[in-house]
């Protein structure tokens, strides 16, 4: 269980900023963007109030505000400027670990060096084979250590830390990251506002002295633990579905009963979700950074991705309808079979469906709207759906019918990527075997893993990289979706459910 929470009113001096990418329309009536992209409606009120590059809280209107565009995704807050933020001495950072004495000496001298004034440092010693060691490093540096005789698991290790811990937040680092300066003052200025119950940091890879190999190349530019730089609320099936327990900052009167300890993994995405489903906010911040060791040999890298894909089935069985491979509207489902169909006569249907689907949207987008009110632009995975507001976009299209031109192929183009993605790491298994017996699945399979595997790399280059580069990445990023898919699949018969194999076809959110 977690502690549910209501949802108060933002104090005054709060300040939100609008994100880059959040599109405004005439003058401020109509924003479009956030995860999952929506469109909200304002009032002339709350347009007033938004006239400047911020919207800084100042009486319950303001207040309902930034609340309104925090939660939609379309503003942030800024950390920098929160009041009664917490403190570091309001802070306990629990830190569980086996067996990595030097690994911790690391970390604790990170933690000394960028947060001082902790209101106290607990290391738990989940079972380490040499107790001593665990004990003179927390010692040195100023921690008390509390021992599992024998190992019940990082998540046991984060409870049993949190509850000898007594100050009203509690940082949960992992033994193999390294925190940066001003980590923790970045965080805790987001619970300034009283409704947010946790907020994480970037992870990012650590840098030794060691070279790159292609492993830890890769990893360094899209390792499942970094979410990329852009701040967001956490929601399932968003932009940043869920945040690592790596580096986690947790409200002890949010906390509960805490990790789940029968899930060795996912117990992280299974919090925040309960968390989330409690009512409370949860914000990813990557002004605030967290170095991680990642793993540089193959075998234990590939190891890893798959034991993160046995996580997808219990969570899917704890959390229904959030972790499915792709969830699309019911109309890009359908353009997206039809092209799969690979025929004239289907390539010309899927067209149709376009072009119906973008009439309907542009329909939608000539209705008038209450204000103060957000509905979904677009689905939770980049999928329009109809129920948008009449408006234009500033520096885009105006009017509905160019509007709707804009996102009707944004939708198809998001159910493309999914497709793509699904098809090489959810569904490869059963995409490997419809290859071996259907030329239309292997063209798919082949395109599929081709083309979305340069869209990642550019995406994810160093400037000045080559087509050498070009080829170890897709390698590692194909690699990196078959161990992960092999894992989901084991993950799946093991827990006897197919539901995170799935797709959601319904167009709506995972509560819808």
């Amino acid at each position: 269980m977690t502690s549910a929470s209501p949802t108060p009113r933002l104090p005054d001096g709060w300040t939100v900023r609008p994100d880059p990418r959040t599109w405004r329309v005439d003058g401020g009536a109509t924003w479009i963007g956030g995860s999952p992209p929506r469109v909200l409606r304002l009032s002339a009120a709350a347009r007033s109030r938004l006239a400047g590059p911020e919207l800084v809280v100042a009486d319950p209107t303001t207040a309902a505000l930034a609340r309104l565009l925090g939660d939609a995704g379309v503003a942030h807050p800024d950390p920098a400027r929160a009041p009664d933020a917490p403190g570091p001495a309001d802070v306990t950072v629990v830190v569980p670990v086996k067996d990595r004495p030097a690994e911790l000496a690391r970390l604790l001298a990170a933690v000394e060096a960028t947060a001082p004034g902790l209101g106290g440092i607990v290391v738990v010693d989940d079972g380490s084979a040499d107790p001593t060691a665990t004990e003179r490093v927390a010692a040195a540096h100023g921690g008390r250590v509390v021992r599992h005789p024998s190992s019940r698991g990082a998540s046991a290790a984060r409870n049993t830390g949190a509850r000898a811990s007594t100050t009203p937040v509690v940082a949960f680092l992992d033994s193999d990251v390294v925190p940066e300066s001003g980590w923790l003052p970045t965080l805790l200025g987001h619970l300034g506002d009283p409704a947010v119950g946790a907020v994480a940091p970037r992870i990012t890879a650590w840098r030794d002295e060691a070279p790159e190999n292609t492993v830890t190349r890769y990893e360094r530019r899209r390792s499942s633990l970094d979410l990329g730089g852009r701040p967001a609320p956490v929601t399932a099936r968003s932009r940043v579905a869920y945040v690592p327990s790596a580096a986690l900052v947790v409200r002890r009167s949010a906390f509960g009963d805490g990790f789940r300890e029968d899930m060795p993994v996912a117990e992280d995405v299974d919090l925040v979700w309960r968390l989330a489903e409690a009512g409370w906010r949860l914000r990813y911040e990557p002004a605030a950074r967290v170095a991680h060791e990642h793993r540089a040999g193959v075998r234990a890298w590939l190891g890893r991705k798959a034991f993160y894909g046995t996580g997808a089935a219990p969570l899917a069985r704890q959390h229904p309808r959030r972790v499915p491979p792709v969830a699309l509207a019911p109309w890009t489902a359908a353009a997206m079979t039809l092209l799969g169909v690979q025929r004239r006569w289907s390539v010309a249907a899927a067209g149709a469906v376009t072009v119906v689907a973008t009439a309907r949207l542009a329909r939608g987008l000539r209705r008038p709207g209450e204000p103060w009110v957000s509905w979904p632009a677009v689905s939770a995975r980049g999928d329009p759906v109809v129920r948008c507001q009449r408006r234009s976009v500033a520096g885009a299209p105006t009017g509905p019918v160019p509007l709707a031109l804009v996102l009707a192929p944004w939708g198809l183009g998001g159910a493309a990527w999914q497709a793509a993605g699904a098809l090489t790491r959810h569904w490869w298994p059963a995409a490997a075997v419809g290859a071996i017996v259907s030329r239309r699945v292997r063209r798919a399979l082949v395109l599929a893993a081709a083309a979305e595997g340069l869209a990642d790399w550019l995406r994810f280059r160093d400037v000045g990289t080559g087509a050498a580069d070009l080829v170890l990445h897709v390698a590692a990023h194909r690699a990196d979706d078959l161990a992960y898919g092999a894992g989901l699949w084991w993950g799946a018969w093991r827990h006897r459910t197919a539901a995170p194999l799935w797709p959601d076809l319904s167009g709506k959110g995972p509560d819808g």
